[in-house]
């Protein structure tokens, strides 16, 4: 996400990811924004002003909705706060097909009933350090 509109408070979605199971990435596309970008927040997201040109390669927020819901569909969804994606790229998937760690009860459990953060979770279960700055999505 970068922020667009006085100061960047507001989120867009600049970038979407999606690996199955095996960690393969099937789509990995920077999104041409439809308004000025004020804040790229370059240090968490990684995405650069050149990622969200249509010249170099960013695809219409349309289109990438598109090839994720095509994706998505018919299959499980395993992520952490997956209503925040869904909601930022306008798709409902259903709550059968999904998985999502910040609703799993025993995660939950570890952060006193409330949501835990996956930078927690990925230092917790995986011995992996996340989110300590800039960063890609994929490998």
């Amino acid at each position: 996400m970068v922020g667009v509109g006085p100061e960047g408070r507001e989120s867009v979605v600049a970038r979407v990811s999606i690996v199955n199971f095996h960690g393969q990435v099937l789509l990995d596309a920077y999104v041409v924004p439809k308004e000025p970008v004020t804040d790229y927040r370059t240090k968490f997201s990684g995405v650069r002003p050149k990622d969200l040109r249509r010249e170099n390669g960013a695809r219409p927020l349309d289109e990438v909705i598109k090839n994720v819901d095509r994706i998505i569909k018919d299959r499980i969804l395993v992520g952490h706060a997956l209503d925040n994606d869904l909601q930022a790229l306008l798709l409902k998937h259903p709550r059968s097909m999904t998985r999502d760690t910040a609703y799993y009860k025993p995660f939950r459990a570890l952060n006193s009933g409330r949501t835990p953060s996956l930078k927690m979770l990925a230092e917790q279960f995986l011995g992996v350090a996340i989110q300590t700055g800039e960063h890609s999505s994929v490998p």
